[in-house]
């Protein structure tokens, strides 16, 4: 499904781990885009970040906001949060003992140390590597050890799609990058998922908002202003019939 311009996939989510297993046995560079409507309001206004999701080999839907803008134009997109495709992958390279790097947020809520500990708890058979990064360094300056198999970021968008993207030129051994967001944290404990009820409904983002209301700027994008592109996307496509 083509959404302001991005390619959302309609694979559902057993498709979808098909082709993570497909990419994870393919001797090549393949990076996932977990898009939620914040980015795609974003991509509108900034065409690097735009051009960075386009480059991306999928572009998964994360967020209720994807799903029903989907319904707008006739077309049934599944949901596949990126903390729930990040667990499935940290699955399969469990299972498949895999190298696995992470490129974590010098300045985030969870440290290098505590994401690696709570990781291993829960796939012990992980090979773990990666390090702190300053994203004010710049997206460029940093290589990626050739032994790593999988690369997960949490740098947030635009700045985690960006650094990964950088890496496809030289990317080694890499066969799978994916920016993660905020997922580690919920790992860690560092932050709060929603309720599964709230996830159903869509509400992630009014749950966000109550535990931290100064994203109150980001939720408005996400919600409101997001809607209104959709919409005004939707009445053009219909004046083109």
């Amino acid at each position: 499904m083509d959404l302001l311009g991005i390619p959302i996939s309609r694979l559902k989510r057993e498709e979808t781990l098909e082709k993570v297993k497909q990419f994870l046995s393919e001797p090549a560079w393949h990076r996932i885009a977990t898009v939620n409507p914040e980015f795609l309001v974003l991509a509108e206004r900034d065409d690097v970040f735009r051009q960075a999701l386009l480059d991306a080999d999928l572009c998964v839907a994360d967020g209720f906001g994807v799903v029903l803008a989907g319904w707008f134009f006739g077309e049934f997109v599944t949901r596949f949060p990126g903390a729930d495709l990040l667990d499935e992958i940290l699955k399969i390279a469990d299972e498949k003992k895999l190298s696995v790097y992470l490129a974590i947020r010098k300045d985030g809520l969870s440290s290098d140390e505590e994401i690696k500990s709570v990781l291993l708890q829960k796939y012990p058979n992980l090979i773990i590597d990666g390090m702190e990064l300053d994203i004010k360094v710049g997206h460029t300056s940093y290589v990626i050890p050739h032994t790593s198999n999988i690369v997960f970021c949490n740098f947030g968008a635009p700045d985690q799609e960006l650094f990964l993207e950088s890496l496809r030129n030289n990317p080694g051994s890499i066969r799978l990058a994916m920016g993660v967001g905020g997922s580690f944290d919920y790992l860690t404990g560092k932050q709060k998922r929603a309720p599964k009820i709230l996830r159903a409904l869509g509400l992630e983002w009014l749950w966000r908002f109550i535990l931290q209301p100064k994203r109150f700027k980001r939720i408005w994008n996400a919600v409101v202003i997001f809607l209104l592109l959709v919409f005004l996307s939707w009445q053009k496509s219909k004046k083109r019939l």
